[in-house]
């Protein structure tokens, strides 16, 4: 960024974001910090204000809501723990609920502040205009998990949410929320998007747009969040907040309905505004360190409920985590890579292999495909036999799905790491952190993060959807970035990973048939994650395994006819196989995204 750049985005900083950015110095240091600011500086390239307010759902269309008739009414509890609220707040949360355009609610207050007078008028005053609106006067405040508890417990709905005391509703929450559990009705528990918005109601941004539920994206941090709605038996079940969470006791509430419910549901819409003042976490997350050190626990708890180890450390971004999977057993590791001449390009990739691995029991496959230089089959010669590795050969033309699945036929492994010739390991360890991962039983694929030569992003995740088919996540963001919500740099499932590095266990591998080879070249990993996932496994993305990657040395461009007519009809495969995802959008992404960007860009309207 130049100088008269950065002087000028310093201008228009506001009071409030110097603050902040004080305590971001304090917390990060200089050069973190300094990577931070330049993210914030970057324009939007959808700006999100007027996209919020093109995208609000206008008078009309609220109107349509507030006429439709419900034949299944369930009645949603609205439970809010109010401490100290401001007049203004507490106003302007309950006139929120009062403007929905589904009718079926109660709103169950409980007031943690009785030596506040002000504030019992308050909630009286409203009580009395509506009799759906319930208080209840705590004799002291009870806590963060208390207050909560006491609200719950005055709920007499079928369904229960979550609003904080100083937090605003869109007028058609409910109206959403209630809509997809009549098509959803094996639905325990569902969630929204949501946004921040100014003390003073000024200026909404920040936009959380969430996918649909991700077990690893929510280990890595509580995405979830906001506007949370459960059914209020699966609540009771779990026997409500606990006060030892406090801080992050929503979050350890959400595990554990999580763990309980049928189904779990996302409704891809900006429902639920953040307030952002001076005493929110929003705007301090280091107001509440405590929070982070529960939310911690929280994990840790969730992990040993549901009997799957794992070690949880906290990341230098404040409310997100690391999960660390240990090695169950020391299973042989079967890694596949084709090969045609590249010799140095090969050197290179098992040098690295050979340097950073600390896992012992892997075998190396090298797939050689009518390589044509005889300093190939020299190295060849060296290598065979030596250092876990062997030379197979295949003996048909380049088919990069039948070249693996050859390659798989002759692997004795357990576990299976597909791997580019063109890429170079860069983390020590990376067998184990991928293996840990793989060996989880609802798990049959891990991806890893990869990077161009000059340290920018190459992969960290696919989307399918993006480029009109499927396409990498952060493609050239620099590599010290964690991108969108820090998404580049957490755990997380997504429907799909690039084979350039790709575990899969072996039963995933024949569950899934192989890599189809009808796609010789493109989308074949796409497409093959795809259908491991249809099976039920998941496609875990983990950032905590690197590697230089340089991108396709081997196979060279789609530069003739034959070439371009060739991926014309692999695009045609993929259209006509995965027509669903494609027409109704990644569930791992949001609709309200970007598929001409690969930034987690807001879409145009």
């Amino acid at each position: 960024m130049s100088k008269r750049k950065w002087i000028s985005c310093v201008r228009k900083l506001k009071p409030y974001n110097i603050v902040k950015g004080v305590r971001y110095l304090r917390h990060f240091g200089w050069k973190e910090f300094l990577t931070r600011l330049s993210e914030r500086m970057e324009p939007e390239e959808v700006p999100y204000g007027p996209w919020y307010e093109e995208y609000r759902k206008k008078e009309p269309e609220l109107e349509a809501q507030r006429k439709r008739r419900w034949k299944d009414k369930k009645t949603i509890s609205i439970v809010v723990p109010a401490y100290r609220t401001p007049e203004a707040f507490l106003r302007q949360m309950m006139d929120s609920v009062l403007a929905q355009t589904y009718p079926y609610w109660e709103l169950c207050i409980a007031n943690g502040s009785p030596e506040d007078a002000a504030m019992s008028e308050i909630l009286q005053e409203y009580a009395k205009r509506d009799e759906r609106i319930r208080v209840e006067s705590l004799k002291e405040n009870l806590g963060i998990a208390g207050n909560s508890n006491a609200a719950l417990s005055m709920a007499t709905g079928e369904f229960i949410g979550l609003l904080d005391h100083d937090d605003l509703l869109a007028p058609n929450a409910l109206f959403e929320v209630a809509d997809y559990l009549k098509k959803h009705p094996q639905t325990d528990m569902v969630y929204t998007d949501e946004d921040k918005v100014t003390e003073d109601l000024g200026e909404h941004f920040q936009p959380h747009l969430k996918p649909d539920f991700n077990i690893d994206l929510l280990r890595s941090n509580n995405y979830i969040c906001h506007f949370l709605v459960v059914n209020r038996e699966i609540a009771a079940q779990t026997g409500g907040f606990r006060g030892e969470f406090d801080g992050a006791q929503d979050y350890d509430f959400i595990f554990r309905c999580a763990e309980k419910a049928k189904h779990v549901g996302h409704v891809p819409e900006i429902v639920y505004h953040w307030r952002v003042h001076k005493a929110s976490t929003a705007d301090n997350p280091a107001s509440k360190m405590f929070a982070y050190e529960a939310g911690k626990r929280a994990i840790e708890e969730h992990l040993h409920r549901t009997g799957q180890p794992g070690t949880v450390s906290l990341k230098k971004d404040l409310g997100f985590y690391r999960v660390t999977y240990p090695v169950q057993s020391a299973d042989l590791v079967s890694i596949i890579i084709p090969n045609k001449d590249e010799r140095d390009t090969l050197e290179k990739c098992l040098n690295s292999i050979y340097t950073k691995s600390t896992y012992s029991n892997y075998e190396i496959i090298i797939v050689e495909n009518n390589s044509t230089k005889e300093e190939t089959f020299e190295y060849y010669q060296g290598i065979d036999g030596k250092n876990h590795t062997r030379v197979i050969y295949w003996k048909d033309k380049f088919n990069y799905s039948a070249i693996n699945n050859f390659g798989v036929r002759a692997a004795k492994g357990d576990y299976l790491l597909f791997l580019n010739n063109d890429v170079e390991v860069i983390t020590p360890g990376w067998i184990e952190e991928l293996l840990g991962t793989c060996q989880r039983r609802e798990v049959g694929i891990v991806g890893a993060r990869l990077y161009y030569p000059d340290d920018t992003i190459q992969h960290a995740g696919i989307v399918v959807g993006i480029g009109g088919i499927a396409g990498s996540l952060f493609v050239g963001m620099k590599r010290n970035r964690s991108g969108y919500l820090h998404k580049a740099a957490l755990m997380q499932d997504l429907s799909a990973v690039t084979a350039a590095c790709m575990m899969v266990s072996r039963e995933t591998f024949e569950h899934a048939g192989g890599f189809e080879e009808k796609l010789a070249v493109a989308f074949n990993d796409v497409d093959f994650c795809l259908k491991a996932g249809q099976t039920g496994y998941l496609v875990v993305y983990d950032p905590y395994v690197e590697l230089y990657h340089y991108e396709s040395k081997t196979r060279g461009m789609e530069d003739t006819n034959e070439k371009v007519r060739r991926f014309q009809s692999e695009i045609e495969y993929m259209r006509s196989h995965w027509t669903d995802i494609i027409k109704q959008g990644d569930p791992c992404y949001n609709k309200n995204l970007s598929l001409s960007k690969w930034n987690y860009s807001l879409k145009n309207h």
